[in-house]
């Protein structure tokens, strides 16, 4: 098992659970992180540091969301690595919680 980013990560991009990763197993985009389902430990430190939520065991991952499993693992090919924590977006807290964030998915 492994832990996933899902949808509302998408232009919020808080960073605050790569500061805990004891693996660096996050990887960042523009506008959006994602974890390497091959280098994730299963730890669970991540969850309780996303303040909005957007991060899940794989088992857990709500059914509207599942297409994020895969989303994770493609980006993270691609993506660097990010190991610090950064500056969350200005309007970060005005995207937390928004419906339909997918097609705003920068890659």
């Amino acid at each position: 098992m492994t832990f996933v980013v899902v949808e509302n990560c998408i232009k919020c991009k808080h960073t605050d659970c790569v500061d805990v990763c004891p693996v660096d197993c996050f990887h960042e985009g523009p506008n959006f992180l994602v974890i390497d389902p091959d280098e994730c430990i299963d730890c669970d430190l991540c969850v309780p540091e996303c303040p909005v939520d957007a991060i899940y065991a794989e088992d857990e991952v709500p059914a509207d969301q599942r297409q994020f499993i895969e989303l994770n693992a493609e980006l993270a090919a691609i993506w660097p690595v990010i190991s610090q924590q950064i500056d969350s977006p200005e309007d970060a807290d005005e995207w937390d919680g928004v419906a339909d964030k997918l097609a705003l998915l920068e890659r």
